[in-house]
């Protein structure tokens, strides 16, 4: 009998956790994927089943009868409403377990690919205050609740925080936050009090007006702290006032920058910043070695994790000090200057010009003379001519964004056929079906999953491979 969509199972059981962060209920042979971040395996729930596919359904829980008891007392106050930290009531071994075994479904049950036993997963030794970076956003249309929403008082909608799951035009203001460290919260509260109090106005993202749009906070390891704030308008008298007093009420920041944007969006990689105060840029250090981190700048946001994923990243590789190693999507080059030490010569490749102009500084201030950087769309650098020009690869590292890499540029590196590859990623499943067509030449060694962010469901993983 065909299942409808749109219906409602009165009690059912979650079974376990599924890939992307989703969990599964199983009921009368019917697998049923449910999102949403307030349940955990074990719960029993009335459950709305909304979406019907081929060979699963999709759901959302509309009531809970009664909570798993291997659940755990949420540590935030803005649990199940704010998107991030969404694990926060799972044990943290139970994460980890979760994570390895996406890893390991993706690679081995989904892949088919012949990889032997997957390494136990590196969990972090932070497992709050652990982000180096956050974004808050400036809105005039707070989120509300539902006594808030049927109350008459006059509500003051004005907010600074992060953006509720699947409203772009709703924020949920942040009393406190537990992803970054200190003085992230105070400075947080700092803008948006002064922006309360003087009457400055809070972005409107549905009209796109307003004065105050967006704050980013960054930290480092070394005490260095950068402020980045976006305005969406040009008011040279406003803007310094408001960052005099910043600057003055937190004397140790190092870095206080703005933008103006005027766009319909919030990125900014096509902006110009202006630096007013300390150094366009913060350091952060591993191993002796120095990485200036501008404000358009891609760092790993868990900074002593990334930290352990480098040196995972260099054992798998196993380089000689007679080995060309090329470091694909090579960011602000962290890993390729963190490796050159162990090589004769590094190259890397990276879209982003400003991200190769920062890789070139890091090995400047680092005295590192062996590597050499490019620019440019990666299936249209990485070629024959561009690896006979530049040296045949003993290893390539790469670590491409979530979308993995596309089929040229696998091609290319099934061509160069260097002795080792090392594939860095933050998502299992483009992983997987790379690591597939490089199989016609390579053997998997090693994989390590490596948790960089507690409580969500994101997980890196690093495979090792070799040529057979």
């Amino acid at each position: 009998m065909k299942k409808n969509k749109n219906r409602v199972i009165e009690r059912a059981v979650i079974h376990d956790f599924a890939a992307e962060g989703k969990c599964i209920v199983k009921h009368e042979g019917e697998v049923i994927f449910v999102a949403g971040s307030n349940v955990a395996p074990g719960d029993e729930v009335k459950l709305l089943v909304s979406k019907k596919k081929k060979n699963y359904s999709e759901g959302r829980i509309l009531e809970t009868y009664s909570y798993s008891p291997d659940r755990i007392e949420a540590f935030c106050s803005h649990f199940g409403v704010c998107g991030g930290c969404k694990w926060q009531h799972v044990p943290y071994d139970r994460q980890l377990q979760q994570k390895w075994q996406q890893v390991n479904d993706q690679l081995v049950r989904i892949g088919k690919l012949p990889i032997g036993e997957v390494w136990p997963i590196l969990g972090s030794a932070k497992t709050q205050f652990y982000r180096n970076k956050l974004e808050f956003t400036f809105s005039n249309s707070r989120w509300l609740t539902n006594a808030e929403i049927q109350s008459e008082d006059d509500i003051n909608k004005n907010s600074l925080g992060f953006h509720v799951p699947g409203r772009f035009d709703k924020v949920l203001p942040i009393d406190k936050c537990y992803l970054q460290g200190d003085p992230s919260n105070a400075i947080r509260d700092f803008f948006g009090e002064y922006a309360h109090s003087h009457g400055l106005s809070f972005y409107d993202h549905v009209i796109h007006e307003g004065f105050m749009r967006n704050l980013m906070i960054r930290t480092s390891t070394t005490g260095d702290v950068m402020v980045v704030v976006q305005f969406a308008q040009n008011n040279q008298e406003v803007i310094k006032d408001i960052l005099d007093k910043f600057i003055e009420t937190f004397p140790q920041i190092t870095s206080v920058n703005y933008f103006i944007n005027t766009k319909r969006n919030d990125t900014y990689f096509d902006l110009e910043p202006v630096c007013v105060y300390g150094t366009p840029y913060i350091t952060e250090e591993m191993e002796g070695l120095k990485f200036r981190i501008g404000v358009k700048s891609f760092y790993q946001t868990n900074s002593e994790q990334a930290y352990e994923l480098y040196k995972i990243t260099r054992d798998f590789a196993k380089i000689t000090d007679n080995d060309v190693v090329y470091d694909l999507y090579t960011g602000t080059g962290t890993i390729a200057n963190f490796v050159a030490r162990q090589a004769k010569k590094v190259v890397g490749v990276e879209y982003i010009e400003e991200a190769i102009e920062d890789a070139k500084v890091n090995s400047e201030i680092n005295n590192i003379s062996n590597t050499s950087f490019f620019a440019g769309d990666m299936t249209k650098v990485l070629t024959d001519a561009f690896i006979e020009k530049n040296g045949q690869p003993d290893v390539i590292i790469t670590d491409p964004p979530r979308a993995g890499m596309s089929k040229e540029v696998v091609d290319t590196i099934l061509r160069a056929a260097p002795k080792r590859i090392v594939y860095v990623s933050c998502n299992p499943a483009t992983q997987a079906r790379d690591l597939s067509l490089l199989s016609e030449k390579y053997k998997i060694t090693e994989v390590k999953p490596v948790d960089m962010f507690p409580h969500t469901h994101h997980v890196e993983n690093v495979v090792g491979l070799e040529l057979k």
